[in-house]
């Protein structure tokens, strides 16, 4: 018995020892006021602008701050709480306070800017109603994301003004924060979104990859992803689950349609401009939907976060990846930082992206309203700004993490000072001749179709879509198998701007989802066509 007990005992403090060393948990002190903050930016981002805010905040007000974070994933599942969380909060408002009854048409006509002369007045009630209050989501500010994002937030009512361009208008100037800038939109006019940082965009490539695939040289543009090489291990991530690669898209087919009214233009010099440019939109998504369509020919997979391709192109998963600036330039700081490896490199195409902005904004009914406006201050502030790319350690630069990012502020590059402290010193976004300018009026109004364009061409459709390349590879490349294969009749530009678009706007969803089964269908059968071609004339 006595042994028995020892034992028993000796098997106790065994147990007890992990608890017993394991250190105390520090608890942190709640700040004197608060701060919600919905982002899809990493941590070290949330890490650096968490500590840099405190200790600004500190200097102007005397008081603590404690920011909250809330992080639900990418830009996509942002966008589908915050309706969630509007539409519970609006219908409580509408119906237990105003006590007027609810239906789907009240539901969508208050988050719908496009009312119809003839909506019914309850409709036209609830979105006037839902502008006139400060009902709320329980968050202060949405931070980062594209401009897309934040226009839709602005159409659906769910942004509000913040004040920050009638508290400095020395910013908003084309010589600090220009309203546009190579035709891409940099703060909202109405004030109810700002761009803090600008984002572009290229391609992290793995040297150690290419060289097993015996592929001398590294990508230099988007066209190079379409490499019969590359079978297998290109990295990207759904357009329709992350704005930041849909954008990618968009100046990839961009890209196109300005080589292509460039070409028709030196061709044809006595041509009607319009009339040109006209051919030169609809010449150039045809060739960009190509390179799109070969792209995901050889895609590894598509993820649903832009941040996962950038990290298996690093572990060698994958050879090359699409991503934003600041992921693949933060992937290849740290394996060099860890391993004094330079296996990974970062290439902006040239010519191939544009400079847009990751805004901020102040979303309507926010609980703590004076410390967001704060919030916005500091970031479009020098002291934010510096954030973004001055090295860890730098004077006014982050405490622990490279962000590698480029502040939107112009005047910020006219400090000559600022050089020594830069992660990226030879990086000028707004210097620079062989530039892509947006055009909105081009894709502008065809984001979200372009993006599911994209899917049901690569994505639903990639067995089919990968077999039937892969064998007009290994047959040659012949002509007729690969017109075949590309064939874009069914998702031409006007098939986009017109039967697709009616079809994604309307409120049915049940459109959608057959448009996209049968286009999908229409691919798969042309896929297989091409593939049959290809082995025929093999024989």
């Amino acid at each position: 018995m006595r042994l028995r007990f020892t034992i028993l005992l000796a098997l106790a403090a065994i147990l007890a020892v992990p608890f017993l060393l394991r250190p105390k948990r520090i608890e942190h002190a709640r700040g004197e006021d608060t701060l919600v903050i919905i982002t899809p930016h990493n941590e070290a981002l949330r890490s650096e602008f968490g500590h840099g805010f405190a200790k600004w905040y500190r200097e102007k007000t005397g008081r603590t701050v404690t920011v909250d974070w809330r992080v639900i994933g990418g830009t996509s599942e942002i966008t589908r709480f915050l309706e969630g969380e509007y539409v519970s909060s609006f219908q409580a408002h509408w119906t237990g306070e105003l006590h007027k009854p609810w239906s789907l048409d009240v539901q969508a006509g208050f988050q719908s800017a496009r009312q119809n002369a003839d909506a019914p007045d309850i409709v036209k009630d609830a979105r006037a109603t839902f502008l006139r209050s400060e009902v709320g989501c329980g968050i202060d500010l949405f931070f980062g994301g594209g401009t897309y994002d934040f226009i839709r937030q602005a159409q659906a009512g769910r942004l509000v003004d913040s004040g920050v361009m009638k508290r400095h208008p020395e910013w908003f100037a084309d010589d600090v924060i220009p309203h546009r800038f190579a035709g891409e939109e940099y703060w909202d006019k109405d004030g109810l979104w700002v761009g803090s940082v600008l984002s572009s965009y290229g391609l992290l490539y793995n040297k150690d990859s290419f060289h097993r695939l015996g592929i001398q040289e590294g990508p230099t543009q988007w066209a190079d992803l379409r490499n019969p090489r590359l079978f297998g291990e290109v990295a990207l991530a759904d357009p329709t689950k992350s704005s930041s690669i849909a954008k990618v898209f968009e100046n990839i087919l961009q890209q196109q349609m300005q080589l292509r009214l460039q070409a028709l233009t030196v061709a044809e010099p006595n041509g009607d401009p319009k009339a040109l440019e006209a051919r030169a939109v609809r010449d150039g998504w045809i060739a960009g939907l190509r390179l799109l369509q070969l792209t995901g020919a050889n895609a590894r997979y598509f993820t649903d976060t832009s941040q996962k391709p950038p990290i298996d192109v690093s572990q060698g998963d994958s050879a090359v990846g699409l991503c934003i600036d600041f992921y693949g330039r933060q992937q290849a700081e740290a394996v060099s930082r860890r391993g004094n490896s330079e296996r990974l490199a970062y290439v902006a195409p040239e010519g191939g992206s544009v400079s847009s902005v990751d805004p901020i904004a102040l979303l309507r009914g926010a609980p703590h309203r004076e410390v967001a406006l704060a919030f916005i201050d500091y970031v479009l502030s020098m002291e934010g700004q510096k954030l973004w790319n001055f090295r860890p350690g730098t004077p006014g630069g982050p405490e622990q993490f490279a962000l590698r990012r480029l502040p939107v502020r112009r005047d910020f590059y006219q400090h000559a000072e600022f050089q020594q402290y830069l992660s990226d010193p030879g990086d000028s976004p707004f210097e620079g001749s062989n530039r892509l300018i947006y055009r909105t009026a081009w894709t502008g109004g065809l984001f979200r179709e372009m993006a599911f364009i994209t899917r049901v061409m690569c994505m639903d459709t990639h067995p089919e879509l990968a077999r039937a390349w892969k064998t007009i590879v290994d047959a040659g490349t012949p002509p007729e198998a690969l017109a075949v294969l590309q064939d874009m009749s069914p998702v031409a530009y006007d098939e986009a701007s017109g039967r697709i678009k009616r079809t994604l706007g309307a409120k049915n969803r049940v459109e959608e989802l057959k448009l996209a089964r049968d286009l999908a269908e229409q691919f798969r059968a042309q896929y297989r066509r091409a593939e049959e071609i290809a082995r025929a004339s093999k024989r």
